[in-house]
């Protein structure tokens, strides 16, 4: 019996690499889909490939576009400081600078328009709200915006040959929640990259946001973190 095909952003954090264990143990044949969108670095890009690799992914498209020409953020414009060491990770008030402007809505968009080419209905993606440093992109009414906008927007639910769900497995997740999902479902973590600003060795800086909800989230599962960090006296 032929398996139901998924569309699976994966960016090579371990939200992603989570989220496409999830799809696989569902059943589906997973495609899926990384960006290489102008960020800071491509250790991102490289671990998203392991990832899909570990965990049986049918294909996996890369592409390439340039929100760097937009700027606005800390991932997509060298001139802007990622922010390390903040007093709270937890609901922020303001939206920080790491935000990239409309990535999501952008990225599922070709999520979109490759599942409709594959005959695919269901479109995941690794967006967290419980732990999700104010971006307004990782929020449930987000997602379900995005899938009413999906089933306007395209002809084969116009033509009632489906209707897309875009799935968020982990958006109610704690990060611990999502590293003991993942590791139930062996997802392998050393695969993974998080951090926002690592050096030139790769090493994660174990300072940014992305890093300190890592490391929070493995502490509080009762696991350790197997990525190299920067040595904190650096």
């Amino acid at each position: 019996m032929e398996k139901n095909k998924a569309i699976v952003l994966v960016s090579g954090g371990l939200d992603s690499a989570t989220t496409l264990a999830i799809a696989r143990r569902e059943g589906y044949a997973c495609y899926a889909l990384t960006f290489l969108y102008g960020q800071r670095h491509r250790r991102e890009t490289d671990a998203a490939r392991r990832v899909c690799e570990s965990l049986g992914a049918v294909e996996q498209r890369v592409v390439e576009i340039d929100l760097a020409a937009f700027g606005g953020s800390a991932l997509t414009d060298s001139r802007i400081d990622v922010p390390k060491d903040r007093d709270s990770l937890d609901r922020a008030t303001d939206i920080p600078v790491t935000y990239v402007p409309a990535r999501n809505t952008i990225f599922l968009s070709y999520a979109l328009a490759w599942a409709e080419v594959l005959g695919a209905f269901d479109l995941f993606i690794g967006v967290n709200s419980t732990d999700y440093s104010g971006y307004p992109d990782c929020r449930a009414e987000f997602v379900a915006a995005y899938e009413a906008m999906a089933n306007l927007a395209t002809a084969a639910a116009v033509e009632g040959k489906g209707r897309y769900r875009i799935r968020a497995p982990i958006i109610e997740m704690t990060k611990a929640q999502i590293i003991r999902t993942g590791t139930r479902l062996g997802v392998d973590y050393a695969l993974t990259h998080s951090c926002y600003d690592p050096d030139a060795q790769g090493r994660s800086c174990g300072r940014c946001d992305s890093c300190r909800l890592r490391l929070r989230g493995f502490a509080e599962a009762g696991l350790t973190d197997p990525v190299a960090y920067v040595p904190p006296d650096r």
